[in-house]
């Protein structure tokens, strides 16, 4: 297994609006650092969803420069002669800048400018989480930045209030020829391409070797006879998985009918809610809030948790070698194994149509979000690669938390549903979760509170 470094636990600190000031073109080498302001919390770094409803975008696209959404030309290479001056403003979370962490986002600006001498670049980075990007670029969307990262689930807003461009071209080739058709879904919008996606955005399993056997992992019931097992059931992006696995079905079978609605009820929902019931009152169960999973895979009575790669360094930091990872495992529901399934996305590098210069900013984002770029996020911060190029080397094929991760995406997981009414599904999934493990919901209750949980997964909260 490779070593990493542990990730950055903190998020840098959102600042004032005052700081999202245009770049003026300058030397090549100046650079200025900014921090967008933003109006909402930030997302957990495991990149799990907000509850915010999407708006639906309008089908008319433009021009790029209306400022509106509309598909760009790619890049094309400038004649000789003296380098145009340019300037690129550029936002990726905090970790990305963090001088402990190599400092991801000089190192890929760097080597841009280097390779492109035919623009003289001034570069202006901010801060911004890509589970904020809706939020915060919508704020002002023609001085927000010209390329910034954005969590895959942001993509519907993002199109609605046209802050992100369509991408055509050589590099959306590029983006088809390079990563996974599922990959490929998850930056794809009403047929239309809108970002460089650079990696999966899910959750697996890590399980303790000294504790399991290759021969448990595959059983959530096998697992619970070894030692304790961490899962954080009060939270809505896990919770749907259980229900997933028993047949239930959002917004149709593809996860793209808005009308078809949320399909968690009936038998099948009755029984995953009476499992859930049994599960929480299991000795061996613990809702994994407030960092108890890391802890007791750390004290050594954990046999397994399920999280991201964000939780990676703190967990080989305690136990080395003996930290194994894996797919989703299977949970027996009436005498029958059914698959888990988890939510899943991706992570992306967008482009703002305002871009000043729209061929160096899509250039930037393919960079940014290309093979040499993702080598060098998973060497520096662990982020696990999405290009299949680097995904069938050696190296990747034989660390366990990239094969988790891919496996995991791959094989055990839905895609996360764009359709506005996602939004109605986050705050009563929380709620039913957390009274399951409170006790409030019991085997004797348990069909009246799934079809009450059901139906409220389904209402816009007025009617």
């Amino acid at each position: 297994m490779k070593k990493f470094r542990p990730l950055a636990i903190g998020m840098a600190a959102i600042l004032s609006s005052s700081f999202l000031a245009a770049c003026q073109p300058g030397d090549a080498d100046e650079t200025t650092t900014v921090t967008p302001a933003a109006t909402t919390t930030a997302p957990a770094e495991t990149g799990d969803s907000t509850d915010e409803a999407t708006e639906t975008p309008t089908d008319t696209e433009t021009d790029t420069t209306t400022g509106e959404a509309a598909e760009t030309d790619d890049p094309t290479t400038e004649e000789p002669g003296d380098a145009e001056a340019v300037s690129l403003t550029v936002w990726t979370p905090a970790e990305d800048q963090a001088e402990d962490q190599g400092n991801w986002l000089k190192l890929m600006t760097d080597q841009f400018a280097e390779e492109n001498p035919q623009w003289d670049i001034t570069w202006t980075f901010g801060v911004m989480p890509e589970g904020e990007a809706k939020a915060t670029v919508l704020q002002d969307v023609e001085a927000a930045a010209d390329v910034y990262m954005y969590a895959n689930d942001n993509l519907p807003d993002l199109v609605a209030g046209n802050g992100i461009a369509r991408l055509g071209g050589e590099t959306e080739e590029y983006v088809k020829a390079n990563n996974s058709e599922a990959l490929v879904d998850s930056v794809t919008y009403n047929d239309a391409l809108y970002g460089v996606p650079f990696t999966t955005n899910t959750w697996f399993m890590y399980y303790n070797r000294s504790v399991v056997s290759e021969s448990d992992i595959g059983s959530l019931e096998a697992l619970l006879e070894k030692g304790t097992v961490a899962f954080p059931l009060s939270n809505s992006w896990y919770l749907a998985s259980f229900y997933f696995a028993n047949g239930g079905t959002m917004f149709g079978e593809d996860g793209s009918d808005n009308d078809a609605g949320i399909e968690f009820g009936g038998e099948n929902g009755t029984a995953v809610t009476e499992y859930l019931v049994d599960l929480v009152q299991h000795e061996n169960f613990i809702n994994d809030v407030d960092g108890l999973g890391v802890a007791a895979m750390v004290d050594g009575t954990g046999a397994a948790m399920f999280s991201g790669s964000w939780d990676y360094g703190a967990l080989y930091s305690e136990l080395g070698d003996d930290l194994g990872a894996a797919q989703l495992p299977t949970i027996s529901i009436n005498g029958e194994d059914k698959q888990l399934m988890a939510f899943a996305g991706s992570k992306a590098v967008g482009v703002n149509p305002n871009a000043d210069n729209m061929q160096a900013a899509v250039s930037l984002a393919r960079y940014l979000g290309g093979e040499e770029a993702q080598r060098s996020h998973y060497e520096l911060r662990n982020i696990v690669p999405s290009h299949t190029a680097l995904l069938e080397t050696n190296e990747m094929m034989e660390d366990p938390i990239v094969v988790a991760q891919n496996n995991t995406f791959d094989n055990t997981s839905v895609i996360q549903p764009f359709v506005p009414n996602m939004g109605s599904y986050w705050t009563p999934a929380d709620t039913f979760g957390g009274a399951i493990v409170n006790g409030e919901v019991t085997a004797d209750n348990a069909a009246e509170m799934t079809e009450d949980f059901n139906r409220s997964l389904n209402s816009d909260g007025i009617s």
